[in-house]
């Protein structure tokens, strides 16, 4: 039996937007499974605890059954060693992403020679598109709804509301 290509998207997600969800459909036609791995990192000001991310993604990829959701603590190339994956799916919007990128990408492939990175550029729709605007523009009060899922907006302006008061 042939082994399964797996590949691991990770990143904060806060809030994952239809730029994450164009990468991971698009990404489903190459690997058999992606884990999408949000990063638990206590440096980021979250507007989502890493539990409501995960939450919101899962409901976000209910149907898409090869995709799973999962968090990770530490150096990625150890999380993508132990999901057996060998592939890290990375998103670029513009040659300022790739820059901070291919560092990254060089460390983990320093670090851990049988990790390969997956670069791929966002669609046309979507290269504007990063959650600290999506934050931003919600908290003003502004239509989000071509940016996010429903169910991600409606947790938004919930988040938003609630800090109002």
């Amino acid at each position: 039996m042939p082994h399964s290509r797996i590949a691991i998207y990770p990143g904060s997600f806060d809030p994952i937007t239809n730029g994450h969800l164009d990468i991971i459909q698009r990404s489903l036609r190459i690997f058999d499974r992606v884990i999408v791995a949000v990063a638990r990192n206590s440096q980021k000001n979250a507007l989502f605890t890493i539990d409501e991310r995960v939450a919101l993604i899962r409901s976000v990829l209910k149907d898409e059954e090869r995709v799973s959701v999962d968090t990770f603590t530490g150096l990625l190339i150890d999380y993508v060693a132990a999901q057996k994956a060998h592939v890290v799916i990375r998103g670029l919007r513009a040659i300022s992403d790739f820059e901070y990128e291919f560092q990254i990408a060089q460390m983990n492939s320093t670090i851990g020679h049988e990790i390969e990175t997956l670069f791929m550029m966002t669609s046309v729709q979507y290269g504007y598109l990063s959650s600290s605007i999506v934050r931003e523009v919600c908290s003003l009060g502004a239509n989000v709804d071509s940016f996010v899922p429903p169910e991600v907006k409606a947790a938004m302006v919930t988040k938003y509301t609630q800090n109002k008061q």
